[in-house]
């Protein structure tokens, strides 16, 4: 049952009910016709009674008019430019290069509109500053609102995984996201230098963000940094990373990734936590000694770090240890094991907005429209400084490796 159940809920991700959609609609306009762009937000903006897709533009109109025939967009655009000037658009979704982002971030909210942002927002935190903190966005409670569309966070799974863990004790995270090679070619944009490219500026966003998650906090160091480049003549950019940190209770995260994995290579993305050793809590032994010391060690493992609304799981991993009072010596353990899962927020028994067929994309436009709104929703969402951290993060694992931080705009001077 369990297994026709996912085959109906992916299914249903990729064919979505269609919503009558409502006279206070947002109208989006697009720049650049991404591959992304479907399951990003023409999908998710199917079901949505207040997402209306209205306009696109691409640097070659041809292909904006073929992808917009293909996708029912009813209006091409000659430029960026017209996007953002036409007052029909209330929100411009940005899935260019890195390296464009935040220039037309800025030219998308000094035109007053609202910006759903690919991530990673930017290439580097320099940028990260001048964007999040700009006076654009800071006007009145009645501004634009930016966000960076790091969409697997919206998941009610990855909630659920949240929920298990106890970030002041975490002792030791590790993250892993393996790519085979054929996925993106050596010539693929993600590898041009110039516009912030790099496998862990891509790819590396997903273990990076879960590892600080699962502490809670922000590392304070990367104690170590492995970046494997491309041949010339991409050799500025990564295609395999790793780096280690530490963070502020003295725990280490690490995360683990490649975009070149062999071909023959399967496996989802998965984060491993592990906890300091507590004080277990009343009724969650089963010691019966009089006086005894019941230590807990829990383990949490995460599966499917970017895509959870299509298959997931949070193993959580119990390990007791029971002990005399004052004794170092242990006289019984055991393990007990719990499989968790949440497809919506019902499902954890939170009451939020959510059906088993949207995706991580849905639920993250829900938030992104509840926040334009001014409504409360799930609570999620992905906040300036929140991207500012993760901004530093990657900077910190770059500086740490021998390839440098990813270039900062040429025009940047224009933007502080």
């Amino acid at each position: 049952m369990d297994f026709l159940g996912g085959v109906r809920r992916n299914w249903r991700q990729f064919d979505p009910p269609v919503a009558s959609k409502q006279e206070d609609a947002l109208k989006f306009g697009i720049l650049g016709a991404a591959n992304i762009v479907p399951m990003a937000l023409i999908l998710p903006a199917r079901s949505h009674s207040q997402v209306i897709i209205h306009a696109i533009a691409a640097r070659d109109k041809t292909r904006a008019i073929v992808f917009a025939k293909k996708h029912g967009i009813p209006v091409v655009k000659n430029s960026y430019e017209e996007i953002l000037d036409d007052p029909a658009i209330d929100v411009v979704y940005i899935p260019l290069p890195t390296g464009l982002h935040l220039e037309w971030a800025l030219k998308a909210l000094s035109k007053g509109k609202h910006v759903l942002l690919e991530k990673p927002a930017t290439s580097n935190a320099h940028e990260a500053e001048i964007l999040h903190h700009h006076r654009l966005l800071n006007q009145s409670s009645e501004g634009p609102i930016l966000m960076e569309a790091f969409h697997s966070r919206f998941a009610p799974g990855w909630q659920q995984f949240l929920a298990v863990l106890d970030p002041p004790n975490v002792s030791h995270a590790i993250a892993k996201n393996m790519v085979p090679s054929y996925i993106v070619s050596d010539d693929d944009i993600r590898f041009d230098y110039s516009i912030g490219g790099g496998a862990l500026l891509d790819l590396g966003t997903y273990p990076l963000a879960s590892i600080r998650d699962a502490f809670g906090a922000e590392p304070e160091e990367c104690i170590d940094a492995k970046m494997t480049p491309m041949a010339p003549p991409r050799e500025k950019c990564d295609h395999t990373f790793y780096a280690k940190f530490r963070f502020p209770n003295g725990g280490i995260g690490e995360v683990d990734g490649t975009l070149r994995a062999p071909k023959t290579h399967f496996s989802l993305p998965t984060i491993t936590v592990t906890h300091k050793p507590v004080p277990a809590q009343d009724g969650e032994n089963k010691a019966s000694d009089k006086g005894a010391e019941v230590t807990r060690t829990r383990k949490v493992t995460f599966c499917n770090l970017l895509w959870p609304t299509n298959y997931h799981y949070v193993t959580v991993e119990d390990k007791f240890e029971i002990r005399d009072a004052g004794s170092s010596t242990v006289k019984r353990e055991y393990t007990k094991t719990e499989t968790k899962k949440a497809y919506t927020f019902r499902d954890m028994g939170r009451d939020a907005a959510g059906e088993t067929h949207w995706s991580t994309y849905r639920y993250m436009l829900e938030e992104f429209v509840n926040k334009i709104k001014g409504r409360k929703g799930s609570g999620v969402f992905v906040s300036h400084e929140e991207s500012i951290a993760q901004s530093r993060a990657l900077d910190m694992i770059y500086e740490k490796s021998s390839l440098g931080l990813r270039p900062t705009s040429k025009r940047v001077s224009e933007f502080a």
